[in-house]
């Protein structure tokens, strides 16, 4: 049995060390995103004058009637003091040709008070200039760049399954980390004096060995991060029932009425204040999303600055559709099914930030472990592979020898 195992964790690990590689090294890194972008880029997050804010929402209008191609599409309600609004945009169809504009950007840093665009950039480009490093790092945590087919995005399918296999695997490893339980002490040193192929050893069984809760739970919210809808939500419905939005449920989404006009922002904002009073939400509203494609708006409550949630659950969200303003799905952090929070937990658990400061800090250790997991099961397979090929040799010189005698 043990030899099997040992097989099948190879040949899983094999597959995909690489992946893990990469996305344990991004992941370390994209834990302080915002940080490391702001420091990178302070254009793009300081802003240039100190005069008191106008309304995001007047901005919003400028900016579209400033360049007819462009649709906001994301609207922070409102900026930390000193920074800029981050909003995003798309193209709006040109009706000449039936598609959207092309534009070479899809978020702009205005400054909050005079209204000016201080930078733009294209989040989730392929390009390591200063200016997109940080996204572009962050979306090939998740997708490596892959492109999406035929409504199929290529990359958060293979990183799921890289997730799935990675999953079984960790069982696997920790099955043949204990081979005697008499010895059990020995698959939590390191031989940190003897080096070589000994410590790469022990760095590769004892280092998993102290992280594997930690590795257990990246793996599976990894999985549930990349095929939320696919496989995770249609597992979870097996045991709880899960309320939905357009974004979990497409069919919630009504298309577009062409005789019907598209709710202002200004109207979505003040339905998201009578909600919050109605759903007991004691944060603002901080956020305002629209999706063309899905005919809904969403807003997200949270503080100025707090739009990824600095500890618990996350943020509430409340999605209405755009035309007739009619509420089409709810996500209130602590609030629904046992299946329902069990989803609203796998992005807090998966960057950390469920616990604050402390999880991004373990997450990033964990993202480095990964990597380190990834490389020295490389190297063990290497040394491995060298010497049987060695004594595959050997044997055959000793085979001809044989014959010729």
């Amino acid at each position: 049995m043990r030899s099997w195992l040992v097989r099948l964790h190879r040949w899983f690990g094999l597959a995909i060390a690489l992946f893990l590689f990469v996305a344990g090294l991004t992941g370390a890194v994209i834990a302080w995103d915002h940080e490391l972008d702001a420091a990178l880029n302070p254009v793009f997050f300081i802003a240039k004058s100190s005069a008191p804010a106008l309304s995001p929402l007047e901005l919003a209008n400028r900016i579209e009637a400033a360049d007819p191609r462009v649709q906001v599409t994301y609207l922070p309600l409102a900026a930390e003091p000193g920074h800029t609004l981050q909003i995003g945009v798309s193209g709006r169809t040109n009706p000449a040709t039936g598609t959207p504009y092309e534009l070479s950007f899809n978020q702009l840093a205005v400054d909050p008070a005079t209204g000016e665009i201080q930078a733009r950039r294209e989040w989730g480009a392929v390009s390591v200039s200063r200016l997109e490093l940080i996204p572009f790092i962050y979306k090939l945590h998740y997708s490596l760049h892959l492109p999406v087919r035929g409504g199929i995005d290529l990359g958060m399918w293979l990183m799921g399954i890289v997730g799935i296999v990675w999953l079984f695997d960790s069982v696997i490893a920790i099955a043949l980390a204990f081979p005697s339980l008499k010895s059990w002490r020995k698959s939590f040193m390191f031989r940190v004096r003897r080096g070589g192929y000994a410590l790469t050893f022990d760095l590769h069984r004892s280092g998993g060995v102290w992280v594997w809760g930690l590795l257990m739970v990246v793996a599976l919210t990894s999985i549930s991060m990349s095929l939320t809808n696919p496989v995770m939500r249609p597992l979870v419905s097996l045991f709880s029932p899960l309320g939905s939005t357009p974004f979990s449920d497409p069919g919630l989404a009504m298309p577009p009425s062409p005789t019907a006009s598209t709710l202002s922002r200004e109207r979505v904002v003040a339905l998201a204040r009578v909600a919050a009073r109605r759903d007991r939400i004691d944060a603002p509203p901080g956020g305002l999303l629209y999706s063309p494609l899905l005919n809904t708006y969403g807003v997200g409550y949270f503080e100025p600055g707090n739009d990824h949630g600095d500890a618990g659950l996350g943020n509430a969200w409340l999605f209405w559709n755009a035309q007739t303003g009619k509420p089409v799905g709810a996500q209130i952090p602590g609030r629904g099914s046992a299946g329902d929070i069990f989803m609203q937990v796998q992005f807090p658990l998966h960057s950390g930030r469920i616990i604050g400061l402390t999880g991004r800090i373990l997450v990033s250790i964990t993202g480095v472990v990964v990597a380190m997991l990834s490389a020295t099961g490389l190297l063990i397979w290497l040394k491995k592979a060298r010497a049987r090929r060695r004594s595959a040799a050997g044997t055959k010189v000793r085979v001809r020898r044989g014959t010729v005698a």
